[in-house]
């Protein structure tokens, strides 16, 4: 079959955007042809994809969405496909995959009510509609529990519609035979002496992930603790404004932010935590990564793969409504216990050995293949 995937931005460091290339890839290995529909490709292009960079620009993203449906469109009635899957919201998809979570429901809650006078909300309500009405066909992949319940609220989705998934975690985030001479070298390259202590952050969106919450609580750990503590963190985005927080907090010599990279097992085997105190997270693959490495995790329970920490044991969940003291005083705790951290660790391992955190790309393929468009 062809097959067309539609995404805003591809770039190798998003979990959005490594979860599109590894289903893609799954599907070529069946023996499937992939064409991509994108406005922005970052990174090598696989073998034998076809990726279309669509030549669309707007001073507003929801005006260029709107032309890049537009063209796609075109496109595709002159060069059609056998099924259309999109990583975002938008008509006229065969299979939607769910990486963010219900727009409406954040509308409804979290904005001003003047909010919906406003043409990007129109926009993405109406991308979001177009994707869960009842009157749809698009066969949605779904890889959080959390929001389904959002969407059958808000749109009346009927439920034979909604695929759950299980995680897709790379075998090359699992801790190899040699985790400690990794580990070893990678503290040996950041300067790191046995009694420093490594937090390290991951995501792109420094903002939703929390990364001022870590900062103040890197700031508020009591004066010995802290004088060993340092805290990278990892992602596509502005530090700016970060940087200048550590400043006033008085920690920046403490803190690295670095850009988006290729190598994040390494810092996972080298660090001596993962802190991910997000304000909202559909999934959180990192949480799973660092469990499958041996890192102990702090995470909020927003995330949607918190309750994996929780129930692997692999370290701690702090529960809604989030106030920073708890997060301080977590923090505190974990960074303390060395034996603590370790037990964390090796119940992260074990559960690697057990559970099935590996096989989305699989699962999201059957699903794609076995769709009628």
């Amino acid at each position: 079959m062809q097959l067309a995937f539609i995404l805003y931005k591809y770039f190798p460091f998003g979990g959005l955007q490594r979860d599109f290339m590894r289903i893609a890839l799954e599907c070529q290995a069946r023996g499937h042809a992939i064409r991509v529909y994108t406005p922005i490709w970052e990174g090598e292009v696989p073998a034998g994809f076809e990726v279309v960079v669509v030549p669309v620009k707007a001073l507003f993203n929801h005006k260029r969405n709107e032309k890049l449906t537009a063209w796609v469109e075109a496109d595709l009635a002159k060069r059609p496909v056998d099924r259309v899957i999109g990583f975002n919201k938008m008509p006229g998809l065969d299979v939607y995959y769910a990486a963010d979570g219900c727009y409406e429901d954040k509308a409804q809650t979290l904005r001003n009510p003047l909010y919906k006078r406003w043409g990007r909300y129109k926009h993405f309500a109406d991308y979001e509609r177009a994707v869960f009405a009842p009157e749809s066909k698009t066969e949605i992949l779904m890889i959080s529990e959390v929001q389904q319940p959002l969407f059958i609220k808000h749109y009346h989705t009927p439920l034979q519609r909604f695929h759950l998934l299980p995680p897709g975690i790379a075998a090359d985030r699992r801790a190899p035979a040699n985790a400690a001479e990794i580990r070893a070298e990678f503290r040996a390259e950041f300067k790191l002496a046995d009694h420093h202590l490594l937090l390290v952050q991951v995501g792109s969106g420094f903002k939703t992930k929390g990364l001022d919450r870590s900062l103040k609580a890197l700031a508020a750990l009591p004066r010995e603790l802290k004088q060993r503590t340092r805290l990278i963190a990892i992602g596509q985005d502005d530090p700016r404004a970060f940087q200048l927080q550590a400043k006033a907090l008085g920690v920046s010599d403490q803190v690295q932010i670095l850009k988006g990279r290729s190598d994040i097992p390494r810092f996972l085997l080298g660090a001596d935590l993962l802190i991910h105190p997000a304000y909202n997270e559909n999934t959180g693959t990192v949480l799973l990564e660092a469990l499958v490495s041996g890192l102990p995790v702090l995470v909020t329970d927003v995330c949607g793969y918190a309750h994996y920490i929780a129930e692997a044991d692999a370290g701690r969940v702090l529960s809604s409504p989030f106030e920073q003291e708890g997060l301080n005083h977590l923090l505190a705790d974990m960074l303390a216990d060395d034996q603590r951290r370790a037990f964390w660790g090796r119940n992260g391992l074990a559960y690697a050995d057990s559970a099935d955190l590996y096989s989305m790309p699989q699962h999201a393929a059957d699903i794609i293949l076995a769709t009628r468009s």
